[in-house]
């Protein structure tokens, strides 16, 4: 039987197809431990040798490595010789002797069935249930020859003890083991199928999913970059109507609220017709015997005052007003009623560099259905309080309490994030330029042609620590060009080269 790799097959160094020894040299190049077995004198001839393979194993290996043993029956002693960095000795040694622990509060989760990852006892190694320590007929013989650099004794290199280790192992392997193993391996046969590598199902990516955040100019590109925030960062939860995925205290804030063009609403597979109508008809304080609530209720007639009136007359009376507050929670009868309640729970205006905005709260959301319907809501309020007022409306900011997705609209929302176009901003903190000035480099961090701040130093990471503790910096692309920037910088001055910014 051949030595056949199903996975790294170009990445391994392989030395006798017919060899029972496999070398596993974990962080170690596979040329320097071979270049040392071939010191202490190891048959390296691809003819004779008892090597099959060398090959590292830097802990993520470690499922591949064994289904290209499983594969290759033939291979019945692990020789580990490398430097150990990461564990991935243990972790080999521990799945055979140890095997496998289910992981049942893990997040992660594979496609095809397989619901959660395994742990290799005694270790922190996660790895796929499909690759069990039965599946091998016959465990391979481990045996750890140390780490193969050559030791430093009284300041003066020394081989010895390494070459000793490796001329001892196969001496001995040689006098008592070769012959019965190769004899063995002559009567083995490759498994009928080996599991294959298992998809890991990314249900959603790490974050605080209690601190995102959108700024945009317009409803329509904040309303894709908040799909697209749930679709990527939001958790799946069970609630008594069924699962949902979800995220909680999100902030969008929309700096220039405007009607969307139909067009475009329209190329999202959105009703501009129903948006416009529920945009008409937001403040409309009758309910009808159908209905349990209506927003336009809650405000102008529910509680027997109509609030776009009231906070109209305080604004007028004093723009600066903090007390434009409205909640459309009625304790008394939303905390125990059957019937339905509002998921607008409160609205607040308040004066801005002299213009009106909105700061609206959502008990909850539904992101795909609702949330833009809603802000149109939101812009008829505002727009109805700052004609009574004589101001310009300005930006409206809104906070949700907990906004989700059905997964059954899953593939919806990926078709409205598909939609999602990249677009330079400008980050509202200011920019830096970044120069060189003798041994420093200096980084002025700008708004118009004004300097607000100047950081020096002679590297980038210095730069990066004081200008990170000043959180002078809010847009992560911006951060990534600055980054790029300082770098360059740095390495200008270490090479007394001249320093231009990109």
């Amino acid at each position: 039987m051949e030595f056949k790799a199903l996975y790294f097959d170009d990445r391994l160094l392989k030395v006798n197809p017919h060899g029972v020894i496999g070398v596993v040299t974990l962080w170690s190049r596979p040329e320097y431990v071979m270049e040392r077995f071939r010191e202490a004198g190891v048959d390296l001839d691809p003819a004779t040798s008892p090597i099959a393979v060398f090959g590292t194993l830097y802990g993520n290996g470690l499922r591949e490595l064994l289904r290209n043993l499983l594969y290759n029956p033939q291979i019945q002693v692990l020789v580990i010789c490398g430097h150990d960095r990461s564990g991935s000795k243990q972790e080999l040694e521990n799945f055979f002797k140890n095997g496998l622990e289910l992981v049942s509060d893990s997040k992660i989760t594979y496609s095809g069935g397989l619901e959660k990852p395994y742990r290799i006892k005694g270790t922190r190694r996660l790895i796929d249930g499909l690759m069990q320590p039965e599946l091998f007929e016959k465990k391979p013989r481990i045996a750890w020859l140390g780490d193969p650099t050559t030791a430093i004794i009284a300041g003066k290199p020394d081989d010895t003890a390494v070459l000793s280790e490796i001329k001892g192992f196969f001496a001995n392997f040689e006098r008592f083991q070769r012959h019965s193993m190769e004899q063995s391996a002559k009567n083995m046969v490759r498994p009928s199928a080996v599991p294959p590598l298992p998809q890991v199902e990314t249900l959603y990516y790490p974050s605080n999913p209690r601190a995102h955040h959108v700024i945009k100019k317009g409803p329509l590109e904040a309303w894709l970059d908040l799909i697209h925030l749930i679709t990527r960062f939001g958790r799946r939860v069970t609630l008594a109507k069924g699962q949902r995925i979800e995220l909680q205290n999100i902030k969008v804030v929309v700096e220039e609220p405007q009607k969307i063009d139909p067009e475009a609403l329209a190329s999202l597979n959105l009703d501009p017709e129903k948006i416009g109508k529920y945009f008409s008809g937001f403040l409309e304080a009758d309910l009808r015997p159908d209905e349990t609530y209506t927003y336009g209720n809650r405000l102008r007639k529910y509680f027997r005052l109509d609030a776009v009136e009231i906070l109209s007359e305080r604004l007028r009376q004093d723009p600066e007003d903090r007390k434009a507050y409205f909640t459309l929670w009625d304790n008394t009868r939303d905390l125990t009623a059957r019937e339905s309640r509002p998921c607008l729970v409160s609205v607040f205006f308040r004066t801005f560099a002299d213009k009106l905005t909105l700061t609206a709260t959502f008990r909850t959301h539904n992101a795909m259905d609702a949330w833009l319907l809603n802000f149109y809501g939101l812009m008829a309020l505002q727009q109805e309080v700052a004609g009574r007022v004589g101001m310009t409306p300005g930006a409206i900011t809104v906070f949700s309490h907990s906004i989700s997705i059905d997964p059954k609209e899953l593939d919806r929302a990926l078709t409205v994030v598909g939609k999602r176009k990249w677009k330079m901003h400008l980050d509202p903190m200011g920019y830096f330029r970044v120069t060189l000035d003798g041994g420093e480099i200096i980084v002025e961090h700008r708004t118009e042609d004004v300097t607000l701040k100047e950081y020096r130093g002679r590297t980038a990471v210095s730069l990066q620590h004081q200008i990170a503790r000043d959180v002078a910096i809010s847009d992560i692309n911006h951060a990534m060009y600055l980054g790029r920037q300082l770098a360059r910088a740095e390495t200008a001055l270490k090479e007394g080269r001249e320093f231009v910014q990109d």
